[in-house]
């Protein structure tokens, strides 16, 4: 707390100078005025205060406006609105528009001091994550997650973006694209960073024991129930849930976990009253769940409550930039677990790496990068240790083949990556390989190209 400026304006004086002693009591460096424009001067010419402490009656400007423009000069200044009883709808107002928190009049000392604490907390983090964000912009990595190109870099934006809020999360993507990478990178640089995080596999659980796991028991609950146990809510209280596969829960505890979402309560099995939770929640699915709602599969009112922030994860396929990197990284990664040099790679496995198309996305080429790592006898990664993995038919004996053999197997591979990038525009993948557009259909046509499997991708 020391050394932290905070910029207090009223227009009364006696508050003014009770709420500064009390503050500085508390340790902190306190900026005073009585004027709201005079308070902006000092704002805009020092932008060294991390919380704004400001009346909303003033005479020349209401707090809200003073608020606001603070806040275009600093977007992290964190204000706290002083109010009566009869402006409190003002408040709530201005919560809505940016504010931290309000206080009543008469101010409540240790409540005011707690407030201001958490605000410096949740500025600090904003300041963190902008800084994240502009080195996120010149590195390769973040948490655990190769950020190379431009949609992956889009995704750690947002996560950085919405970890400091409160926001409810599904993350979207095929399975192996790293759905639980990115809800731990989210409580990693969230407010609850210190609180638990739990992750749980919907699909993993028997519909018999799924409300149990979720919402606890207590003893004697059940046959069996020697003791009480805590669910995942409970054991999640302070921190995040990560509920994996949310889509294949059936319909019945989706209900069940709506209300918790709702109601911001549990009821273990054999209690007899509810337990309160807080918990951020996360969930993710590799399932269409609009069309799920459309077809009454998935609750409409639950799918609301969570889709509040999407955050979609490409495929594999799809982020081609980041292949190399992830590449290199776990053959480091596996080479130091096992005791092993890898010093090369053979250029045709890298071509084989880019040829093929990840259905299984990164957990797919980790569990290959791992084989080969695994059966290696030297400290070059061969074409050899392809043999036994789905990319052995993607490694043709260049050597054995014709020119002309050779110059299809690179066309068929260079329309495949046009393709991909265009998202299957054909007038745009022909202008950029230089043909008129009936020539581009022969040569599609010629190499087994279908644009309609690329715009369903995108």
């Amino acid at each position: 707390m020391s050394n932290t400026r905070i910029l207090l304006v009223d227009d009364d004086p006696n508050i003014l100078d009770v709420i500064r002693m009390r503050l500085e009591l508390g340790g902190y460096e306190v900026v005073t005025s009585s004027d709201p424009r005079d308070a902006f001067e000092i704002f805009r010419r020092h932008m060294d205060f991390p919380v704004l402490l400001t009346d909303q009656m003033m005479d020349g400007m209401r707090g809200v406006e003073l608020m606001e423009r603070c806040r275009d000069l600093d977007s992290t200044v964190q204000t706290i609105i002083f109010t009566a009883f009869g402006t409190i709808g003002d408040a709530v107002d201005a919560i809505k528009a940016g504010a931290y928190a309000y206080v009543t009049k008469p101010v409540d000392e240790q409540d005011l001091l707690v407030k201001i604490e958490n605000a410096i907390e949740k500025r600090n983090l904003l300041v963190k994550v902008a800084r994240l964000e502009r080195l996120v912009e010149k590195s390769l990595y973040f948490e655990e997650m190769i950020a190379a190109s431009p949609s992956m870099k889009a995704v750690v934006k947002q996560i950085l973006q919405v970890a400091p809020t409160d926001a409810t999360i599904t993350v979207l993507g095929e399975s192996g694209t790293g759905k639980e990478l990115v809800a731990r990178a989210v409580h990693r640089h969230s407010l609850r960073s210190k609180g638990p995080f739990i992750a749980v596999n919907c699909a993993a659980l028997p519909e018999n024991l799924i409300e149990s796991e979720f919402f606890g028991y207590v003893k004697g609950a059940f046959t069996g129930a020697v003791s009480s146990k805590d669910g995942v809510f409970a054991m999640a209280h302070k921190g995040t849930l990560f509920l994996d596969e949310i889509g294949e829960m059936s319909e019945a505890m989706q209900a069940k976990l709506l209300r918790v979402i709702e109601t911001r309560e549990v009821k273990p099995l054999g209690a007899m009253r509810e337990r309160a939770v807080d918990v951020r929640l996360i969930v993710a699915t590799n399932r269409d769940l609009r069309s799920m709602v459309a077809e009454k599969r998935f609750r409409e009112d639950l799918f609301y409550r969570i889709h509040v922030v999407p955050i979609y994860l490409p495929p594999l396929r799809d982020r081609r930039e980041d292949l190399a990197q992830l590449v290199y990284h776990f053959f480091s990664h596996f080479a130091e677990v096992m005791g092993k040099k890898v010093l090369s790679i053979e250029q045709k496995v890298i071509d084989a790496f880019y040829s093929y198309e990840w259905p299984g996305n990164v957990r797919e080429l980790k569990n290959i990068v791992e084989y080969m790592a695994t059966m290696a006898v030297s400290s070059t990664i061969t074409g050899d240790l392809l043999e036994n993995t789905p990319l052995a038919r993607l490694m043709p004996m260049t050597e054995h083949l014709s020119l002309k053999e050779a110059k299809g197997i690179f066309v068929k591979k260079y329309l495949q990556d046009l393709f991909s990038r265009v998202k299957g525009n054909v007038s745009l993948a022909a202008r950029l390989a230089g043909y008129s557009r009936p020539e581009f259909y022969k040569l599609m046509e010629k190499h087994g190209i279908d644009p309609e499997r690329y715009r369903k991708r995108a």
